[in-house]
């Protein structure tokens, strides 16, 4: 801990304030599709590009972000990020047509790249034991919550305000973030020899995320079996294969797969990737209600009210479990619930007022879930890795998140469309939703098999001053 420094609430609220100018570009613009067309006049398929490329840019970029975060200051790079979201909003205030959205979009979303690893390693760095598991859920409240606070505040400001105005509010909420951590003393990880960036292994995985984003959104409308999906599927394979095989050699790897040698380490990011991809229940959920029920957008939103006020009102339960009883039985807990707010969603044989009662609870329990699990997963992933490498190993573990959350969207809409395409709206429904189900079982397994529990009669286990938690084998 640099020069005796410890973190303050001031510091917590300035990367709050953060995490949910990210949470405004990025969620509330779900919500203000037919506005933003309109006002543009760009097609449908164009404004989804520009709505995808925040999450995947976020996504390919957040693990190289977090791990010169290590290297040059992660105060340095939380700055970087803040000044790239304010010129980012700028550019969608300023935009009248589809190139300052796509270029805005971008930007955005290297601005997400830069936020998130940077945050959470500050936090690590200047918090211990049980504040820092308290600084964890503010965080928490600012990513899970942020999401569904920004989503409501989102389609509110559009609809009063005008559309540009979530992005006017997105770039004060930058400015205030970059005044209250002004006085965060700098942190970086130790390391010894010159910093050298692995740009080939960033080429090798962008090329290979794209192609697997592709195969997963676009199959469909190639044909899954044409020679344009079959060949994007074989360069994604290859990719893999050559990706993981040049890492494991490079001394200066884009991913140090050594991290996941800590079995707490990797079942927090395994079962944070599986919980993630269960968000495309929101997807398939809202959009079943209104298609198939004759739900308007907002009764669809005041649908999902419990899953918001369970997420924001459960991550500080959480908190306490962890430190009554260890990660793992939390995260059971969440994932488990999580599972069972899912499942009851895809009931959809259930008739009008009966449905709607068990979708609204569903959502309510789902939220429950997702609150409980938070704060354990992301503190077992950032005190489970060494100092030097904390920026590295949030990066990879909020990349879990970002390409959890996109791949399980897009494979949940293309199991709804193409059961739609063959059978009823309810059945299609239904398969999209029990694939969340599959995602979350899932996501429960792996922390029954890589996080440990508490011995009993034990109390939970406490981070002490020791800066560096070993890392390797259990």
């Amino acid at each position: 801990m640099e020069s005796g420094y410890k973190g303050t609430n001031k510091m917590i609220t300035g990367i709050v304030f953060g995490v949910i100018t990210f949470w405004l570009f990025a969620q509330a613009m779900v919500n203000v599709v037919p506005a933003v067309q309109k006002d543009l006049g760009i097609s449908l398929g164009m404004l989804n590009v520009g709505i995808s490329l925040t999450a995947l840019f976020s996504g390919m970029f957040i693990v190289a972000a977090g791990g010169i975060a290590d290297k040059v200051g992660r105060k340095k790079i939380t700055y970087l990020g803040l000044i790239l979201s304010v010129i980012g909003s700028l550019c969608l205030i300023l935009a009248n047509g589809a190139v300052l959205l796509i270029i805005g979009r971008v930007i955005q979303g290297l601005s997400a790249a830069c936020i998130m690893p940077a945050t959470i390693a500050l936090m690590k760095e200047y918090f211990e034991g049980a504040e820092r598991q308290r600084a964890l859920s503010y965080w928490s409240i600012g990513s899970w919550g942020g999401s569904g606070v920004c989503s409501f505040a989102g389609g509110a400001i559009a609809t009063y305000m005008g559309w540009k105005w979530i992005f006017i509010f997105s770039i004060v909420f930058a400015i205030l973030s970059m005044w209250l951590i002004k006085d965060t003393p700098e942190s970086k990880g130790e390391e010894s020899g010159a910093f050298k960036f692995d740009f080939g292994g960033l080429a090798i995985f962008i090329v290979t995320m794209l192609c697997l984003n592709l195969v997963i959104t676009r199959g469909k409308d190639f044909g899954w079996t044409s020679p344009i999906t079959l060949g994007l599927a074989v360069v994604f394979l290859i990719g893999l294969f050559t990706f993981i095989k040049v890492e494991k050699k490079r001394e200066h790897a884009l991913i140090d797969f050594s991290l996941f040698k800590n079995k707490p380490y990797a079942g927090a990011t395994f079962s944070n990737f599986l919980l993630n991809a269960v968000a495309g229940t929101l997807v398939i959920a809202n959009t079943y209600v209104q298609v198939g029920r004759g739900f308007t957008a907002f009764q669809s939103g005041m649908l999902s009210l419990g899953y918001l006020v369970a997420v924001l009102a459960m991550i500080r339960v959480g908190e306490k479990i962890l430190q009554r009883s260890g990660a793992k039985t939390p995260m059971i807990w969440g994932a488990i619930l999580t599972t069972i707010g899912v499942a009851v969603m895809g009931l959809t044989f259930l008739p009008g007022v009966i449905y709607t009662v068990v979708v609204f609870i569903g959502f309510a329990v789902f939220g429950i879930g997702l609150g409980i699990y938070a704060t354990p997963s992301t503190d077992t992933a950032v005190s489970s890795a060494p100092s030097n490498k904390i920026g590295e190993a949030s990066g990879l573990y909020k990349m879990a998140s970002s390409l959890g959350g996109s791949f399980g969207v897009a494979i949940s809409a293309a199991v709804y469309s193409a059961i739609q395409s063959v059978g009823s709206l309810e059945a299609a429904a239904s398969a999209g939703i029990i694939t969340n189900v599959i995602f979350a079982v899932l996501s429960l397994l792996s922390v029954m098999v890589f996080i440990p529990g508490r011995k009993s009669g034990k109390k939970a286990p406490q981070p002490t001053g020791n800066p560096t938690p070993k890392l390797g084998g259990t």
